[in-house]
This record gives C-alpha cells, sequence and structure tokens, in this order.
C-alpha cells in the first residue's frame, strides 16, 4: 500500500504543493507520492489531500463538475491554504450566492477579508513549530473557530492557522501560504496523516 497524498489541481500554487511535500516528506525520511488531482477516480486512493488557494468558488465549480465533491468530503485528511481553508469551512462571510463549501471544519471564515491582490504582504510569524515567513494573497479571515480546534498561529489577535481533530479525521487550514516559504506546515501535515 502506497503512502499517497494528493494536490488538487485546478489552479492555485498546485507545483509549489507538490515540490514542498516532496521535500517535506524526505526531510522526515518517508516514502510519500505526491500526485496532482484533478479527477474522481484518484479520491479513494489518498491517504490525505492539500486544497492550494486560488479561487474558491472556481474551486467549488471545478470539484463539482469532475464529480469530486462527495469524494473530497470522504477524505480524512485535509490541508487547506487560502482558498483551501474557505473550502474546509462550516460557514463563509461574503460568499457568492451558489458557493459551496466542503464545510468539515468548525471555523467561520470571511473571504478575501485582507484585501485585494494589491495588498497581499508577507510576515513573519512566530508559531510552536518555529518561526516562518507567512504570504498572504487575497487571503480570508479566521473569524471564529470551534471549541475543540486547536490554534496554531496569530498575527496580533487574529487567528491565521488552526488544527481540527475529529475521531481519526484530521484537518489543517491557513489564511497564508506556507508553501512558498518553508517546508514546516506540511511537515506537520504530514506527521498528523501518519501519526508520527
Amino acid at each position: 500500500m502506497f503512502n499517497r497524498i494528493g494536490v488538487l489541481a485546478f489552479h492555485g500554487d498546485v507545483i509549489e504543493h507538490i515540490e514542498t511535500t516532496k521535500n517535506a516528506s524526505k526531510n522526515l525520511h518517508l516514502d510519500i507520492e505526491v500526485v496532482p488531482v484533478r479527477a474522481k477516480d484518484i479520491i479513494h486512493t489518498l491517504d490525505a489531500l492539500i486544497i492550494p488557494g486560488g479561487e474558491s468558488t472556481t474551486l467549488h465549480k471545478l470539484c463539482e463538475r469532475e464529480g469530486m465533491w462527495e469524494g473530497m468530503k470522504k477524505i480524512k485528511n485535509i490541508f487547506g491554504t487560502c482558498a483551501g481553508a474557505i473550502m474546509l469551512a462550516k460557514v463563509v462571510h461574503h460568499k457568492t450566492a451558489d458557493q459551496k463549501t466542503l464545510e468539515l471544519m468548525d471555523i467561520e471564515i470571511d473571504r478575501n477579508a485582507y484585501g485585494k491582490q494589491t495588498e497581499s504582504f508577507e510576515k513573519n510569524i512566530q508559531i510552536s513549530l518555529g518561526n516562518i515567513n507567512a504570504v498572504f494573497i487575497r487571503a480570508p479571515k479566521i473569524k471564529k473557530v470551534g471549541k475543540d480546534l486547536e490554534i496554531l498561529a496569530r498575527i496580533k489577535k487574529e487567528i491565521v492557522a488552526c488544527e481540527q481533530r475529529i475521531g481519526d479525521s484530521y484537518y489543517l487550514a491557513t489564511c497564508f501560504h506556507p508553501e512558498l516559504t518553508s517546508t514546516v506546515f506540511h511537515e506537520y501535515f504530514i506527521k498528523q496523516v501518519y501519526r508520527i
């Protein structure tokens, strides 16, 4: 049985997530196959899925078009960055009329709350996993989390990364793009997926 992690590959930092996940698995001395995901027939073979940033409404529509939506809800481990975090949320503020989310993670999130593309920024943040440079591009804001979530990172009082374990399922969400600067979050996700 392969260890296999998929990266949703419609748009966003797909290549960056694939390379960062490969590098993270090497750092952890694990043999993990990292595959792009564009069709439903691969969903059931995955140990975990990474949902990159991009445009959350478009991601939802493309996943539904390919018949992947219900299968994605059954994946036990999902890491969502930026738009991927929106896809995980149970509640989304300022979503479009027909936009759906997977509703897997007990968070409330505000789409594009950090502003437009031109208002993107980088910030050095200190978290329990270390000191990292966080890149925010049209980023959402996590407005509220359920009581059983763990907060992994904040900027001042604002939550920018959190995790939730529900039974044998694990979800990780970041408002920023960790794939652009470090393997820290990908290594952490892999450790949670494979319980190492």
